[in-house]
């Protein structure tokens, strides 16, 4: 009879406070999954459903051991998910709300045409060109987050983006092969660039720093990244420090176009 009165006194508040807290484990299992971190997450999780179950119970021994691990492991935790925090600070405050841009350019009649849209065709040709000799590729394109100060880490440029620039660039014999080159609105800004790169995310044996870089720039800002192998000639796409899956080059180009929208 209480059960059922608690589920009367049930309101949409605690339907919103349940979906938010739902969306807010969500995004922290998004955060550490695929790291070192995951296993800590699982095990805090079962710690608590512990303490819960415990406290139901009224195992009071248990359940002051497994409180007071609660309150006083908070600040540890800090320390050991350092990183992950920083990352979902970093999401928060600029990579999930400022790549949606503005609500209003949703909108078809008020928006406007800049003319500076990167070629993403152009960019994917030679990418699938350098792909067929191995020559090893790493394109970063920028979006919300200025990408300055990665760009001071390599050669400043201000060249149109074309297939035979691309190429050029990362021609092994080039001085400009080295490191990766970042585009923002079908200019080439930097070439030579240094990325930071992660070291926590466990990803296959078979790729190497150029992934790693891939995924270290777009978990850090919300820039995307594409990747060729120099080992297989196999093309990656990265976003939010994640790989994304696509068929063919015409999903890849069509996936591009949408997140650089």
């Amino acid at each position: 009879m209480d059960i059922f009165k608690d589920l009367l006194k049930f309101t949409v508040i605690d339907v919103i406070d349940v979906i938010l807290v739902a969306l807010l484990l969500y995004y922290i299992y998004k955060l550490v999954k695929g790291t070192v971190a995951i296993n800590i997450f699982i095990g805090i999780i079962i710690i608590y459903l512990g303490w819960r179950l415990t406290d139901f119970l009224n195992m009071e021994l248990l359940s002051s051991i497994f409180g007071g691990f609660i309150k006083v492991g908070i600040i540890a935790l800090i320390v050991v998910f350092q990183p992950e925090i920083r990352k979902f600070l970093l999401m928060v405050g600029s990579t999930n709300f400022s790549r949606r841009r503005n609500f209003l350019k949703h909108f078809n009649f008020l928006k406007t045409e800049t003319g500076d849209e990167t070629n993403v065709e152009t960019v994917v040709s030679a990418c699938n060109k350098l792909a067929a000799s191995k020559t090893g590729v790493l394109i970063v394109f920028e979006r919300n987050n200025s990408l300055d100060f990665l760009t001071a880490t390599g050669d400043e440029m201000n060249i149109q983006v074309t297939q035979p620039i691309i190429e050029s660039i990362f021609f092994k014999n080039s001085p400009l092969h080295d490191g990766a080159i970042i585009i923002k609105n079908n200019i080439v800004k930097a070439t030579r660039v240094i990325l930071p790169v992660n070291n926590e995310k466990i990803i296959p044996q078979r790729f190497g720093l150029r992934h790693r870089a891939a995924i270290g720039v777009t978990e850090k800002t919300d820039a995307l990244a594409l990747v060729v192998s120099e080992e297989t000639g196999h093309i990656s796409y990265f976003v939010d420090g994640e790989f994304v899956v696509f068929k063919d080059t015409d999903e890849l180009i069509e996936r591009i176009k949408k997140d650089l929208v």
